[in-house]
């Protein structure tokens, strides 16, 4: 495991070098001066030199990378033009609420697609089964903003359930705040994994070893669980982890319906102040997470099954 580690820490070296790569290119792929463009048409020519030399714009393409190669590994990201401060400062008082808010909806998606997708295997192609595809078909398909402010009517406003923004003061009172866009996150995420999962579990309980275990006289709840699951569970792990680091997209549109302070909502503000090095930052740090959540994911994987890490 220690080697498997090893090596696929040396795998993700040329995705995160092509990371900085790309976020570095960013200023430079947009039209006209960026040093212009972030003052605006009304800028004085002194004003927006001063702005090129503190980007460092300056200079020659291959210094300003190695520049902001360097200052990654010394943990400085720049500084905002809109906060007048620290990028990463900025970015870590905001990673917290997304974070979280990733994590509950994750944990909120297998609670649901878990026990469905079992039940759905268990009998397929009745009327469990039926009417557990066709909801959570009906759940993929709804569109997530619409589906927060459903929720936030009816939940919040109406009945005044759960709040409908903000992001509260204690862990509690956050994860009370969290609630309502965990389950729209999880709501979506829910089919993605249950559908697979089903799928899986069916074809493992066709395999010889199952039937063996049935000719044995073990209850079926007993070859799903300790026979069947377990083999279902590596393709849908992959699909999972997959699916996280794409889900951190999805924040920006629930993180802005619902008024959380999370770096989604970070990302759209700078877009529209045009504070470039926080657009820089934001986008640093989700391809991070989207790679480490897929290194984490390979790990777990080769967990589940001890082949992958051997190489066959």
């Amino acid at each position: 495991m220690r080697e498997y580690i090893l090596r696929r820490l040396l795998h993700f070296l040329p995705v995160l070098f092509g990371l900085t790569v790309f976020v570095f290119l960013i200023i430079h792929f947009i039209p006209g001066d960026p040093a212009r463009i972030m003052l605006g048409i009304r800028a004085t020519p002194e004003n927006v030199e001063r702005l090129r030399q503190a980007l460092g714009l300056d200079r020659a393409l291959i210094v300003q990378y190695l520049t902001f190669l360097i200052n990654i590994f010394r943990g400085d990201l720049g500084t905002s033009i809109a906060y007048r401060t620290g990028v990463l400062g900025v970015i870590l008082q905001r990673l917290p609420a997304t974070l979280m808010l990733i994590s509950l909806g994750a944990l909120i998606s297998v609670i649901f697609a878990v026990p469905l997708g079992v039940i759905s295997a268990l009998r397929p192609r009745g009327f469990r089964d039926n009417a557990i595809r066709l909801a959570t078909l009906f759940g993929f398909t709804m569109p997530s903003f619409w589906v927060a402010l459903l929720l936030m009517m009816f939940l919040g406003v109406k009945l005044r359930i759960f709040p409908v923004s903000g992001f509260g003061e204690s862990l509690g009172d956050r994860i009370w705040h969290l609630v309502l866009p965990s389950f729209v996150l999880g709501l979506y995420l829910t089919p993605v994994i249950l559908r697979p999962l089903r799928a899986s579990i069916l074809e493992s309980l066709q395999a010889n070893h199952v039937t063996t275990a049935r000719a044995k006289g073990l209850k079926e709840w007993e070859v799903t669980s300790r026979h069947a699951f377990r083999n279902a569970l590596i393709p849908s792990v992959t699909i999972f982890g997959v699916n996280i680091g794409w889900l951190l997209g999805g924040t920006v549109v629930i993180e802005a319906t619902f008024s959380l302070p999370g770096i989604g909502m970070l990302l759209v503000g700078s877009i529209f102040k045009r504070d470039y090095p926080m657009v820089q930052g934001v986008t640093l740090v989700f391809g991070f997470l989207i790679i480490t959540i897929n290194f984490i994911t390979d790990i777990f994987y080769s967990y589940l099954d001890p082949r992958i890490r051997m190489g066959e």
